[in-house]
């Protein structure tokens, strides 16, 4: 019989790049872990497409998961149950027999469908009272349901169930088609306030959208209600033992957000990661931009007002991969990042007056955006680029981060910043995050909090703890904090409220022109 103390959560951490599977102890200790990069991360059957098999990723998890069981049985015999949580807003979509029927798109793929079907008259008139037109049609466009509509009608025919990544990964450990509401952000017919589907979403006001049928979407289950156990077949598959629970967890930002140790609106999330987002959690249900969903938590009861900047930190690796790799002898080899890091330092901030915004992906409330970088001057080098890199995306946080709290009200005054993701390795990014925000910057035990975050939200639903402060407590350390420096951040300071803030309304209607322009064959 296993003590209570000794148990613990084996999570599934699946990102962009990599799946990470970890064993998780009660004191936020990751005791064995395996990881398994994706070669290649995805594939693009044209420029701008994202797509990858499914199934390919399943097999990333079976590999580590073989290695990580066989490596540590004596650990496996401890795990009290499993929690899975999975980047975001990519559907796959299975026939009759649970098949897939074609490659998944993923979350930063940037097709869109011409949703030349309208949608009736009166939802239409009221998109337009409230000025969200724009966002409407966004939504429609980005929803890959509508494009698969338009362009594979042999595959929508086909389609019988839509689900997120997440559910289809849970199908294959347990044959149940089961998820959690918090698993489902992005682009499907989600009542996000109710945790539950829209009745009937063909005929909903927002429903309609999104072009999915109320069939074909699964079953969700509430917090504290297991999925599933692991089957038979999964666990020859994967080596987990049957008959171990899958626990209801949530999306990879939420579980970030968890992990941090940010569950009151004092303490800001930001994760930087391919994708970054700056999150706060409350127990009230507040949009973080008007008409914009605010998401279900991965804890019950709770919220995360999330805004995104898709491309992120995906910005930096292209950066280095297109302009700063360094020819050694017949061949250009990918410089490290780390070196870039350690040099920022020798750019001052604002960067000599170069500024950039960061839209290297459309944004939900502004459709029509385009990257912008100005100042350019004859002292320009690399370096001041890929600070100013940096510290665009660093003020469209920081502007996000203000939209938010002006929502919220009082509620949300944001004395710290709780970081993570792969950026928040740098010492030199977090400092300029506290430059940036004039908060102090917290960085705790591990920058994979996705996976302590689902650990975390495993033991509360075993009953391991009672609340979630007791979890934090004792399972998230702080390990390093970073105070701003008060000269640089009057510089940036100044640099925002006279530079950076009037670049969009400035540049808005070339934004828009620029946008018409590039997609006027689609």
């Amino acid at each position: 019989m296993i003590s209570p103390k000794d148990r613990l959560i084996l999570t599934f951490d699946f990102g962009t790049q990599s799946v990470r599977v970890s064993l998780i102890d009660q004191k936020g200790e990751t005791i064995a872990m395996e990881k398994e990069s994706y070669n290649p991360a995805y594939f693009s059957p044209k420029p701008g497409y994202a797509e990858m098999n499914p199934d390919t990723y399943f097999e990333y998890l079976c590999a580590a998961t073989k290695r990580l069981t066989a490596e540590h049985p004596d650990e496996v015999s401890r795990i009290a149950g499993i929690a899975i949580d999975c980047f975001r807003d990519s559907a796959v979509l299975l026939d009759k027999d649970r098949k897939v029927i074609r490659p998944m798109v993923l979350w930063l793929d940037s097709r869109m469908a011409k949703c030349k079907e309208k949608i009736p008259f009166f939802y239409r008139l009221a998109f337009w009272i409230v000025g969200m037109t724009d966002v409407a049609v966004m939504n429609r466009r980005r929803t890959i349901m509508n494009w698969i509509k338009e362009n594979e009608p042999e595959n929508y025919a086909r389609c019988d169930k839509y689900v997120s990544i997440s559910t289809y990964f849970i199908y294959r450990l347990t044959g149940l088609l089961r998820d959690s509401a918090g698993s489902y952000t992005g682009h499907y017919p989600l009542d996000m306030k109710k945790g539950r589907w829209f009745r009937n979403p063909e005929k909903h006001l927002k429903g309609c959208l999104f072009g999915i049928k109320e069939s074909q979407l699964c079953e969700l289950v509430p917090p504290g209600e297991i999925i599933g156990r692991i089957s038979e077949e999964a666990a020859k598959l994967t080596g987990i033992p049957a008959g171990i629970p899958i626990l209801v967890s949530g999306s990879d930002k939420s579980c970030e957000t968890l992990g941090c140790g940010a569950i009151e609106p004092t303490k800001a999330a930001i994760s930087l990661g391919t994708a970054c987002s700056i999150e706060i959690t409350s127990k009230r249900y507040v949009e973080p931009v008007r008409f914009l969903p605010c998401y279900q938590s991965v804890l019950p009861g709770y919220y995360n007002a999330d805004i995104q900047i898709y491309r992120g930190f995906w910005m930096l690796n292209w950066f280095l991969k297109e302009f700063a790799a360094e020819k050694v002898g017949d061949f250009y080899e990918d410089p490290n990042p780390e070196h870039y890091n350690a040099l920022l330092g020798n750019v001052p901030p604002g960067c000599d007056g170069l500024m950039l915004q960061p839209y290297w992906g459309s944004l939900l409330d502004r459709p029509e955006v385009r990257g912008s970088i100005v100042g350019f001057s004859d002292s320009t080098t690399r370096m001041h680029i890929y600070r100013a890199l940096l510290e665009g995306i660093d003020f469209e946080l920081y502007y996000s981060m203000k939209s938010i709290q002006k929502r919220m009200g009082r509620m949300a005054k944001i004395e710290e910043i709780r970081i993570s993701g792969g950026g928040a390795k740098s010492d030199e990014i977090c400092q300029i995050v506290a430059d940036v925000f004039g908060l102090p910057v917290t960085r705790v035990q591990t920058i994979e909090t996705s996976s302590l975050g689902s650990g975390i939200a495993g033991f509360l639903m075993t009953g391991d703890f009672k609340t979630p402060e007791e979890a934090i407590a004792s399972m998230v350390h702080p390990t390093s904090r970073f105070v701003p420096n008060e000269k640089n951040h009057a510089t940036y300071t100044e640099l925002y409220r006279r530079g950076y803030s009037k670049l969009y309304p400035s540049l808005k209607n070339v934004y828009a022109y620029l946008y018409r322009r590039a997609h006027e064959n689609d």
